[in-house]
């Protein structure tokens, strides 16, 4: 256009340079496009020079105007500049693809690309996002920015602050942004929604910080990095961030170390990224630690993280620390948030539920809830299945610090007795419901809410194993014997419950050491029976149930208790029966059964009769005991008082599957698999995975001696899946090579 109305006034380049007192050289540069934004002010004396008009003047400096813009976009302001990318960054592949498909998906009409990265302290967002920013540069010409939010400072970058940054990143001069902040975020996201423009937005404080920074559809795209989870957030896709996986977490090492010796220590590496728990600041940090330290290897480091009184203190370098990283998302939290979080960390078990939080934090349930909100908001606490929480190991032990810091060694051992009493009170509470000689208050505690009836005593027994199972071993520990030992009796018959469960023997034993203290030989031959169970049930281990059998009788004998007598006669008899000893077996099931009768105990009566009738079937008398199994099932028809509704499910499931056997055993097999197929619906409904496994292994065999082939292999393949969830390896393999195998 310069030319044009250059050439219409027939002035040369020289003649125009003198009529305005803009340089040739810079009006060649314009006339050839070099220069496409000039000056407001050399516009104008370009415009006087050539004499225009009103519209050819107007068109003439609204296309310098529109230049000068266009200049702005491709000139480096160097506001807001991308921080440069680590050469070491390992793993996070599919963070990366989603990432990825975050930038390409928003480029659909309507769509918002925003991605917001979140996770606790020290799981590498920012060092994604900037990586990210880094690799897909390329796709945005215009510009990729990078701004940090302050989100966990005290006092967070404000919102007009931030928007004036961003404004002057993209070109705008101070004298054009807006003094008002909605007119500030209008023109920030007119000038994302044509450009081809990524910002991160690192380390944000909250929703109503970071919604006005967003584009609002169009070209521009945005990456937002935060402890918090911002739930508020709309129209945005999220990413949590975990820690990296083992293997990726060694790889971390190895980079940072790079020819340091790495790959001669192998093994210590891998343990080194195990105790540092996945976590990349704190990878990074003893990866540094091991540069920085010729002196030191990959063993050395790991031997003093061993440590776990020392541990953050050892993970620091230099302005790096794990410690302070965590820090500063504690100093986020409100008093009662505080309180729950640090007397959390000597709560036993892996996770825990809002109650058991309650307890600590001497709190409502609701106060409860809404503390963990808080923490998992922040990243210091994970939420998982079922209303379960649990700690990253490193940020159990930043908790742990805290409480030693913040509360007395006298708040800290009430705060041990309180959840030891509570645990041990809900867990005797809940083991109690399967006690068909227990009578069951009519008014129960209020702390124990949850547990009304067996189906909730079941489910609460499981899900919190770790923690009243670590609760036992503090009350071992402090002497509290009393309290044990109420425990470890109460667990007796929800054992049958779940019988394949590793950990009765520990719970027994220390149930039988509690007996020993407290100078109570019955009740120590109550756990000693027990113990005896556990090595015939769960470990076929005969000839230890014998050694354990005869402590039991001898203790029983001088406590003057008969009914543990009889327990002892009747584990002995199981023992005996798996050594073939079938007389000997026969004798002292017949003493148990007549002891349990005489004195009302019908739920171990009915024990001791199954009993015989699985000794008739070893013996090869398998129609006698086909009729002691039908008389089993005929008495327990009969809704006998004094045996629960759950014992009497276990008894009748695998009285039914002996039936099945015996039937099989007498060539009866149609009617035996039906009532094997019966009988393993039962255990699956009761939770009885050892005996459904058996039986299943016995309903696949006479599946395939009828030649219904297809039927056997599903059968074995269920069996295989059953031993699978009770880790019995070997089971396990030998049904599945029986399903694999050919017809």
């Amino acid at each position: 256009m310069l030319r044009r109305h250059r050439q219409s006034a027939l002035l040369t380049l020289e003649q125009l340079a003198e009529a305005s007192g803009v340089s040739d050289r810079t009006l060649s540069d314009m006339e050839r496009g070099r220069s496409k934004g000039p000056q407001q002010r050399t516009v104008t004396a370009l415009a006087d020079a050539l004499g225009l008009d009103e519209a050819d003047r107007e068109q003439f400096v609204g296309l310098a105007r529109e230049g000068r813009l266009r200049d702005r976009w491709t000139r480096p302001t160097g506001l807001c500049e991308l921080p440069r990318s680590v050469d070491d960054f390992t793993g996070r592949t599919a963070e990366l693809a989603w990432t990825n498909e975050l930038v390409h998906a928003g480029d659909a009409p309507g769509v918002a690309g925003v991605g917001l990265i979140t996770g606790s302290a020290g799981l590498g967002k920012t060092t994604l996002a900037v990586r990210v920013a880094h690799a897909l540069r390329p796709g945005f010409p215009d510009g990729v920015f990078f701004l940090d939010l302050f989100g966990m400072s005290p006092q967070p970058l404000p919102v007009d602050e931030a928007l004036g940054m961003l404004l002057r990143a993209l070109g705008i001069a101070d004298q054009r942004i807006p003094g008002d902040v909605a007119e500030r975020a209008s023109l920030y996201r007119s000038l994302l929604h044509d450009r081809r423009v990524l910002v991160v937005l690192d380390n944000a404080a909250s929703e109503d910080q970071v919604r006005p920074l967003l584009p609002g559809g169009g070209a521009g795209k945005a990456l937002v990095t935060s402890r918090r989870l911002l739930a508020g957030l709309e129209g945005v896709r999220r990413l949590s961030l975990g820690p990296l996986p083992l293997p990726a977490a060694a790889e971390l090492l190895t980079g940072i170390l790079k020819d340091d010796g790495a790959s001669d220590e192998g093994s210590a590496i891998w343990q080194l990224a195990q105790l540092c728990g996945g976590l990349p600041l704190a990878l990074r940090i003893a990866g540094n630690r091991l540069v920085s330290r010729p002196g030191w290897d990959a063993a050395d480091l790991a031997a003093r993280l061993m440590n776990e009184e020392r541990r953050l203190d050892q993970l620091s370098a230099g302005d790096l620390k794990v410690a302070t990283a965590f820090g500063l998302s504690y100093e986020q939290l409100a008093d009662s948030p505080r309180r729950v979080f640090r007397r959390l960390a000597p709560v036993p078990g892996r996770d825990f539920d809002a109650a058991l939080a309650a307890v600590v934090g001497g709190t409502s349930i609701d106060g409860a809830w809404d503390a963990l909100d808080e923490l998992v908001d922040l990243g210091l606490l994970q939420d998982g299945t079922s209303g379960r929480y649990r700690f990253h190991d490193l940020v159990r032990l930043f908790a742990r610090d805290r409480l030693q810091e913040e509360e007395t060694t006298a708040e800290r051992d009430a705060l041990t007795e309180t959840v030891t009493s509570w645990l041990l009170r809900m867990a005797t509470t809940a083991g109690r419901w399967f006690d068909p000689s227990y009578i069951r208050p009519d008014r129960p505690d209020a702390d124990l809410a949850g547990l009304s009836s067996p189906k909730e005593a079941d489910h609460w027994l499981r899900v919190n194993v770790d923690n009243w199972l670590g609760a036992l071993r503090t009350a071992a520990s402090d002497g509290r014997h009393s309290a044990l030992l109420d425990c470890a009796e109460s667990m007796y018959s929800f054992s049958d419950q779940w019988m394949h469960a590793p950990h009765w023997h520990e719970v027994f034993t220390l149930g039988a050491e509690s007996a020993a203290v407290l100078g109570d030989p019955a009740r120590q031959a109550t756990q000693l029976n027990s113990l005896a169970w556990v090595h015939l049930m769960a470990r076929d281990d005969p000839e230890t149930t014998l050694r354990y059998t005869a402590q039991a009788m001898e203790l029983a004998t001088r406590g003057g208790a008969a009914t543990q007598i009889a327990w002892a006669h009747h584990n002995a008899g199981g023992a005996l029966r798996r050594l073939g000893r079938l007389d000997e077996a026969t004798a002292s099931e017949t003493q148990a059964a007549e002891t349990f009768k005489a004195n009302g105990h019908v739920s171990a009566y009915c024990q001791c009769l199954g009993a015989l009738g699985t000794c008739l079937r070893d013996a090869g008398r398998h129609a006698e005991a086909l009729e002691q199994y039908l008389d089993l099932l005929a008495l327990l028809d009969d809704d006998q008082p004094g045996i629960t509704p759950s014992g009497a499910a276990l008894i009748r499931a695998i009285a039914l599957a002996r039936v099945g056997e015996c039937l099989g055993l007498l060539g009866q097999r149609t009617e035996a698999i039906t009532k094997l197929t019966e009988a393993i619906g039962l255990m699956e409904q009761a939770r009885l995975p050892v005996p459904q496994a058996r039986s299943l292994e016995t309903l696949a065999a006479l599946l395939a001696d009828e030649g219904r082939t297809g039927e056997s292999r599903h059968a074995h393949a269920r069996a295989a899946e059953v031993y699978e969830a009770i880790g019995d390896a070997e089971a396990s393999s030998r049904c599945r090579d029986l399903s694999n195998a050919a017809p």
